[in-house]
Formats: structure tokens, sequence, C-alpha cells
């Protein structure tokens, strides 16, 4: 590991010497191979918001065996505004603590990493498995049926493999739904969010929601109490397209995620809710969301989960879908988009949201 840390500033200091250590120290590069080459491609603009993404493209010499011929680099974003709420909700030490502990427990796929770790509180370098092949999701376009089908059988087996065990002793370190400083940082963000998300999204905010910001602000702790009642599992709290990989050969996997920067100990719902009313489709959403509920409860069921009711799954569907008005409000309130792409995703966010709060009647959970 000494050859591994200090780790690289950034992108444009990675070397081939150092993924030689990477790789050799996770096992895909023989001691007798190495690293000669690297050619980095970055990820394309609005799909990282907290993050900078690269493929980084090998050319191996010696006895390189069954070395990865590209990698994904992933470091903390350069983007100052960005890089401070990153900060405020520990995104970094998350992700790398995920990748470290909580990964290996997980029934879900997910890509191989080669390396998680960090320098100091806020530097972090992740390596992992490019998922070239994989058809990686679009937020702009939004899930169809499949696609939201895909994610709701991937969670239910995520979720499953962690729920009614995320104690306190082994799994403090993850902030829970309520009562934490996410929680507690996602209240005061929805405050100050609320204004400056009007003034760039405003056209697609109905008056029925513009003006419901002090009696959703006076809500938001109850919600957060019902997500945060036990049983809880780990929710991986971004559960949106662009964090989606689809399989496109019969031999991936139907789905597979990434980015971990926002786990939570919370409520299956939450992730269910994130990707019904933030990413699916409306209309796929209207016609199809209480048979996707039903298919999230039965598939919790078949992993062995019991006693999960599809009627107090559909309670707490409801309450995610108003609580997470918070992160629609967070993000485009508060995260500079700095490009076309991440307007879009944003735009098509809140719309989807905001349908989603009108067609459950989420208003009448105001207290």
């Amino acid at each position: 590991m000494t050859d591994i840390h200090p780790l690289p500033s950034g992108p444009a200091a990675i070397t081939p010497g150092w993924l030689t250590s990477v790789l050799r120290s996770s096992g895909a590069l023989p001691a007798g191979g190495e690293v000669a080459e690297v050619r980095r491609v970055p990820v394309g603009e609005g799909v990282g918001m907290l993050s900078e993404i690269e493929y980084v493209h090998l050319t191996c010499a010696g006895d390189a065996g069954g070395a990865p011929d590209s990698v994904v680099v992933k470091f903390p974003t350069a983007n100052e505004q960005n890089r401070a709420v990153a900060q405020q909700y520990d995104v970094y030490r998350r992700e790398v603590r995920y990748y470290a502990e909580l990964d290996p427990q997980n029934d879900a796929p997910g890509p191989a990493v080669h390396l998680s770790a960090m320098d100091g509180d806020d530097h972090f370098v992740i390596v992992m498995e490019n998922l070239a092949g994989y058809d990686l999701g679009d937020q702009v376009v939004g899930a169809t049926l499949a696609q939201t089908q895909a994610g709701v059988d991937l969670l239910a087996r995520q979720h499953a493999s962690f729920w009614g065990r995320m104690t306190e002793e082994e799994h403090g370190w993850l902030p829970r739904a309520a009562d934490s400083f996410h929680a507690e940082n996602m209240y005061q963000g929805v405050q100050f969010g609320w204004d400056p998300m009007l003034t760039t999204f405003g056209d697609h905010v109905p008056e029925s929601v513009r003006g419901m910001k002090d009696r959703f602000v006076a809500t938001v702790k109850t919600l957060q109490a019902q997500l945060d009642a036990e049983p809880l599992t780990l929710a991986h709290g971004d559960f949106r397209m662009d964090n989606l990989f689809f399989g496109s050969t019969d031999d991936h996997h139907a789905l597979t995620i990434i980015d971990w920067q926002g786990p939570l100990r919370s409520r299956g719902m939450h992730d269910v809710a994130y990707l019904l009313c933030q990413s699916t489709q409306i209309e796929v959403r209207r016609a199809h969301e209480r048979d996707l509920v039903q298919r999230y409860v039965d598939g919790l069921a078949a992993a062995g989960v019991e006693g999960y009711a599809v009627d107090e799954a559909w309670a707490d569907y409801r309450a995610a879908v108003l609580y997470l008005w918070c992160y629609a409000v967070v993000i485009a309130g508060t995260l500079d988009s700095a490009n076309e792409r991440g307007v879009r995703w944003m735009t098509e966010m809140i719309k989807r949201n905001v349908a989603a709060i009108e067609d459950l009647d989420c208003r009448s959970l105001f207290v």
C-alpha cells in the first residue's frame, strides 16, 4: 500500500506505475505484469455531480494474465460548490467505507472494486471495473417499465441482505433516516434550497407545490421518523438512472449499480420511491406503481423477509414520495448543475416528483 499512498490528486496524476500497484494489490494483475501505458477518457458531462469519473484504458506488458484492459477511476469533484455539499453530507467517506465493509455482504450485483481509499478527510480515489457493454441508464429519458422492474428486483435483493440487521454497533457510521447529521442537513437544505430551486426550475413547479413550503418543512421530520422505523435496511440513497447499468448480453447481470455516496439506514421504500418518483417515466409509474410496490414486497418475501405487508409498503411509499421532494429541492437548489445535461435531468426529476406528489395526494400527509 505504500506504493498507492499518497493517492493521485486528480485524473491527470494517474500514472502507469500507480495503477500497476493498485491492480497488483487487488489481485487483478500478476506480479510479473505491469501497466505500461494509460489513456484517459472523461465520462460525459452532467452524469456525476459530486465526483469526477474517467475511463482509463490500459496497455499492459509482461505477464499480465487476465488483467483488465480498462478501469473506471473516481475522484472528488473539482467544482468547489458541489464539493462543499459533498463534505457537508460526508459522501466520500461513506462510499469508501461501503465498498470496504458492506459490498461483500450485498447480494445485489455491483462492479469489482480494485481500490477504495481516502487520504485525509475529503480526498478519495476509487478504481473499479469498467462496465463496458452494459447500457447506462439515462436520467433525462427516464426508466421504462422493464428497467423499473429490474430496479425493483435488485432493490429487493439488496434490502433483504440487510433487513433488520443494521445495528448501531456495526453500522453506526451510517446515518439513519432521522435524527442524524444527514437528516438535519436535508431539513436545513430544503429550506435553504427552496427559493433557488424555484428561480431556476419554477416553470415546472405548479402553484399547488410552490405554496406548500411551510407545511412541507413542518412535516419533514415526521416523514423522516416514518422512514426510520424498524426494521431498517441498507438504502442506497441515490437510486437513479445515471447510477444504473442494464445488462445487454446473456452473461451480464440484468442490472448493476454504482455510486454509493449516500447510503443510509432506512426503510427500503426510500430507494423504491426514489426510483419510481424521480427516474421512472411518469406514464409508466401511473400505470404500474401499485404492481411495482407489490413486486417489491414479493421479492423481499422470496428472499426470506417476513412480515412486511403490501399495505404497510404502500403507506411507506406515499410517505417516501413526499419526503423525497427534499432531495429534489436540495439537488436543484444547492448544487451547481454546471452544464446543459445536468439542468435537463434535474428538470425531469422535478417534473416526475411533482406529478407523483399530485397523483398520490401526498399533501394529505401534512401534519
